[in-house]
């Protein structure tokens, strides 16, 4: 794939900023990469760059714009185009957004707002930790000194749940973030912790779940509707790694779902999750299996996406 993934990347029309590290990251690391070609004859892809702030209107003139003076977009209606957004784009009546919404491979930060994400063509990144403070391997803790869950800070803020979660001793859960200078106790309550609570649509689910796999903390996502936007759900089997609970149970409703885990599948489970934390590590310059290439790979498997007739009405719209 290296050698063989070309993107081409449109001159932005304004200068392009990131507000996340990781959206900044992957654009540094995709204009600097192998993937990238000056040639759009050659491309697989062809990349928009545009700030996350842009209104609909002017993104509407964007995609007018390269669809009346290049003839890519026109190819395929834009399904071999792709973005970074965060928020995501939101669904409007002119036709060039719905092109844009509809066939565009969207590339974003998690979790996007709901009505945002189309699963079966869109990406979610990765998110940024620093890899440096952690081990490089899981190692087990020794049973005696095993808890059944973690809760970091902010990672569950349904007050019902953070209560119960206080009160229960089987649980430990942080009630101020950990200073730098704390940061080891952090990663050693990640080891000994056999699951990892987050309530979804919190940031922890996204900032922190790649430190807790890397430490063989099962994640538990706590969610009332379905999840399709998790990083990397093209190439990681996130069933056999993770636990998924309905929200509104309340504490003894997640256990009981913690419970029906028994040893051999936890062990394998944890195991799984601590080889998968390779792909959240975000390298520069990128590195095989890291985060960047690992998104890459993902475009990759879209290359064979559905191509769109160009409808000649639209093209002048």
């Amino acid at each position: 794939m290296s050698t063989t993934l070309k993107i081409f990347t449109y001159i932005p029309f304004k200068p392009v900023s990131f507000p996340s590290p990781a959206e900044s990251l992957f654009y540094k690391s995709l204009l600097d990469s192998p993937y990238s070609t000056h040639d759009p004859d050659h491309a697989h892809f062809f990349f928009i760059p545009f700030s996350p702030d842009t209104s609909t209107r002017s993104l509407a003139r964007l995609i007018r714009t390269l669809r009346s003076q290049l003839p890519y977009w026109n190819r395929t209606l834009g399904a071999d185009h792709f973005f970074l957004s965060s928020p995501g784009v939101r669904y409007a009546s002119d036709r060039n957004i719905v092109e844009l919404k509809k066939n565009a491979i969207q590339v974003s930060g998690g979790p996007v707002p709901v009505g945002n994400f189309i699963s079966h063509k869109d990406i979610t990144l990765p998110p940024v930790f620093d890899s440096s403070e952690f081990s490089s391997s899981w190692i087990p803790a020794p049973a005696t000194e095993r808890v059944l869950g973690f809760v970091g800070y902010g990672w569950v803020r349904d007050r019902v749940l953070v209560k119960e979660l206080i009160e229960d001793p089987e649980f430990f859960m942080e009630s101020e973030p950990p200073p730098p200078s704390e940061r080891w106790n952090y990663g050693e309550r990640l080891g000994k912790s056999d699951f990892c609570l987050f309530e979804y649509g919190g940031g922890g689910v996204v900032l922190r779940i790649g430190e807790v796999l890397r430490y063989g903390c099962v994640p538990v996502v706590i969610s009332d509707r379905p999840i399709q936007d998790l990083p990397l759900m093209d190439v990681l089997r996130w069933q056999d790694m993770a636990v998924f609970v309905n929200g509104g149970k309340g504490i003894e409703g997640v256990k009981r779902v913690l419970r029906r885990v028994d040893g051999e599948s936890l062990v394998k489970m944890k195991r799984l999750g601590a080889a998968a934390a390779q792909h959240f590590v975000w390298n520069s310059p990128p590195q095989p299996l890291d985060a960047f290439n690992t998104v890459a790979y993902q475009l990759w498997l879209r290359r064979h996406t559905i191509r769109y007739a160009e409808r000649k009405e639209w093209a002048q719209s």
